[in-house]
């Protein structure tokens, strides 16, 4: 296995006699992306790149490619269809954005067999701190009942991973998925202050919720608003969501409190 997608040798290396690639290979921490873009460029971008032709040259069945929601930006109109138009609001969402059109333009000019599939927050067992629900599920998990958090009223789609795992199987799997790009979410939105709320039930303590401008994203950066149509995804893969919001949550909450060890709820992960 390569260890470094923005080395092509290795890239290449590593993907003889593979027939299928699932391109999860990212740096996906937003608030890092704006002290550091350049590896962004080089990771999500040239690194896609260097999959892209290593999986060209290797005649590979199925490419995968990892998208992701924030691409969209703030939705302009919901639920966010496929032809939503794209506005990535941070270096990350723009890199990713990049990454899938170098995609799409592989399958377009040499006739790549890719599919982009586009999940809508993912979220579950074993997630980084970096992500909002673990964020959340450990603090809560704490001592205190406290809760640091940034802004508290953007929306999100979240996705149990194991749909999610589930859509990309289907996506590699067929063959009218082919050049298109696919969004993986549940169409239903929650605020980050009533997920709070959500989360907090399930595990039973009463939150104190502290807003901390650290954690805030800039401005004109934070994507208010996120909530997939997942219409093609029914259409083309079969595919809908298993899980609900509650039922995803209560299984990723009995994870953490089994694993509590392995978090430091008091650090902010950038």
């Amino acid at each position: 296995v390569c260890g470094d997608i923005r080395n092509p040798d290795c890239v290449k290396s590593a993907l003889k006699n593979i027939d299928v690639i699932f391109h999860l290979a990212a740096l996906i921490g937003i608030p890092y992306s704006y002290s550091s873009p350049d590896s962004y460029v080089d990771t999500n971008i040239k690194g896609t790149v260097n999959m892209l032709q290593a999986a060209r040259e290797l005649a590979i069945e199925r490419f995968v490619q990892t998208s992701t929601s924030e691409i969209y930006g703030t939705a302009q109109k919901v639920p966010i269809a496929e032809d939503h138009p794209i506005n990535p609001q941070s270096p990350y969402a723009a890199s990713k954005s990049a990454a899938d059109a170098m995609a799409i333009s592989f399958f377009r000019s040499f006739g790549l067999p890719v599919t982009v599939v586009r999940p809508f927050n993912t979220y579950g067992p074993r997630q980084s701190n970096r992500a909002i629900i673990p964020t959340i599920i450990t603090q809560l998990l704490g001592k205190t009942g406290t809760v640091k958090i940034g802004s508290l009223f953007p929306t999100r789609d979240f996705t149990y991973v194991r749909d999610i795992v589930e859509g990309f199987m289907r996506a590699a799997e067929c063959d009218d998925a082919v050049g298109q790009v696919i969004n993986l979410g549940s169409n239903s939105e929650i605020s980050v202050r009533d997920l709070i709320v959500l989360i907090s039930g399930i595990i039973g303590v009463k939150p104190k919720i502290i807003t901390d401008d650290k954690r805030k994203r800039p401005a004109s950066s934070e994507v208010e608003r996120l909530r997939a149509d997942n219409a093609r995804a029914k259409k083309i893969l079969g595919w809908k969501p298993e899980y609900s919001l509650s039922r995803g949550l209560k299984s990723t909450i009995d994870w953490f409190k089994a694993h509590k060890d392995l978090y430091k709820s008091d650090m902010y992960n950038v």
